[in-house]
C-alpha cells in the first residue's frame, strides 16, 4: 500500500475536502484526487462520496481513518524526530496545568525554559479538570497524584504535603479527643475531621469561611479567621515570616506532582527537554510557591 495515498486521505478527510487539504498542504486537488482514486482502486472499496456541498467518508472511510489516523501520527512524528535527533528543541509546547500551580509557578518556569530553549514557544491552558492530551493536542500535562493511565507515562518532579495552619492568635488544642475549631476551608469542603501526625491531634472543623480558593483560605487564616487546611508550599513564605503556626501534618496528605505526556507518541526533544528541565527546578523535590 502506498503510505503517500493513505497520509493524502487522512488529509483529505481531517480538513473535511479537497480544496482545504490543498490549500493546507500546498499540493494541487488534482495531485490529492489522484492519490485517493489509486487508494481506492488499491482496497477496492469506495472511501469518500463526492457532492455538491463537498466530500463525505464512506462507512469504509470511516473504518480506515479510525484504524489509522493514530499510526500514521506516530509515523510522522517518529520521521520528525529523527530529522531532530538531538538538535535543540523546537516549535510549540502545548500544556496543561492546575490553575493553582499555574498562578504561583507557571509563569517563572516558562520564561526560564524559553530562555534556556528559544527555539520554543509555550502555550498553557490552566484548568482544573482532566484534559485529554491526545485530543485537545497537549504535548504534556501537570497534574497533582494522577491515577494510573495506561496512556501516559512522565516523572514525578516534586511533593507537597497538605498541613493544618491558623494565625498565631489561635491557640493550638492539646487535648487527643476530637476538637471542634473555627475553620476556613475551600467551597468542596464536606463535612470531615482532620487527623494530624497520626492522630496526635484530631480537629473538627466548624466552617466560618468558605472560599473559593487556596490562595483566599491562606489569607483569610492568616488575618485570623480561623483554622485552615492548605498545600504547606503556599504557605511557606507565611509560617517563615510567623504570620501563620503549622499545628501539625494531615495524614495520608501527600501530594505528588507529575509531568506527563503520552505513551502512544514518540517524545518529541520539545517534551523531553521540558520533562528534564522541571525535574532538575525540583531537585530535592521540595515544592515551594511564592505568591
Amino acid at each position: 500500500m502506498d503510505l503517500n495515498a493513505l497520509a493524502d486521505f487522512a488529509h483529505v478527510a481531517a480538513n473535511g475536502g479537497l480544496g482545504k487539504a490543498s490549500r493546507a498542504s500546498g499540493r494541487s486537488k488534482a495531485t490529492l484526487s489522484r492519490r485517493i482514486a489509486d487508494l481506492e482502486d488499491q482496497l477496492g472499496v469506495r472511501l469518500i462520496e463526492r457532492h455538491a456541498r463537498g466530500l463525505r467518508l464512506t462507512e469504509a472511510g470511516e473504518l480506515l481513518m479510525a484504524r489509522t489516523e493514530g499510526p500514521m501520527r506516530d509515523v510522522a512524528e517518529a520521521m520528525t524526530a529523527v530529522r531532530e535527533g538531538v538538535s535543540a528543541p523546537r516549535g510549540r509546547l502545548r500544556v496543561a496545568a492546575p490553575v493553582l500551580f499555574s498562578q504561583l509557578a507557571m509563569g517563572r518556569i516558562c520564561a526560564d525554559f524559553c530562555a534556556a530553549y528559544p527555539d520554543v514557544t509555550i502555550d498553557v491552558v490552566s484548568e482544573d479538570r482532566l484534559a485529554d492530551l491526545v485530543e485537545e493536542q497537549f504535548d504534556v500535562a501537570i497534574r497533582p497524584n494522577p491515577r494510573p493511565d495506561t496512556g501516559l507515562v512522565g516523572r514525578c518532579f516534586a511533593k507537597d504535603r497538605l498541613v493544618v495552619v491558623a494565625a498565631p492568635s489561635h491557640a493550638m488544642p492539646r487535648s487527643r479527643k476530637p476538637v471542634s475549631v473555627p475553620g476556613v476551608v475551600t467551597a468542596s469542603f464536606r463535612d470531615s475531621r482532620w487527623t494530624l501526625d497520626g492522630g496526635r491531634l484530631v480537629l473538627e472543623p466548624v466552617p466560618k469561611l468558605r472560599l473559593s480558593s487556596f490562595l483566599t483560605v491562606r489569607d483569610a487564616a492568616v488575618a485570623g479567621a480561623g483554622v485552615a487546611l492548605l498545600p504547606q508550599s503556599i504557605a511557606w513564605n507565611e509560617l517563615a515570616r510567623g504570620e501563620l503556626v503549622q499545628w501539625g501534618a494531615v495524614s495520608d496528605g501527600e501530594v505528588a506532582l507529575w509531568v506527563l505526556h503520552t505513551s502512544r507518541r514518540l517524545p518529541a526533544p520539545k517534551v523531553r527537554a521540558f520533562v528534564e528541565f522541571m525535574c532538575k527546578r525540583y531537585p530535592d523535590e521540595l515544592l515551594v510557591l511564592r505568591g
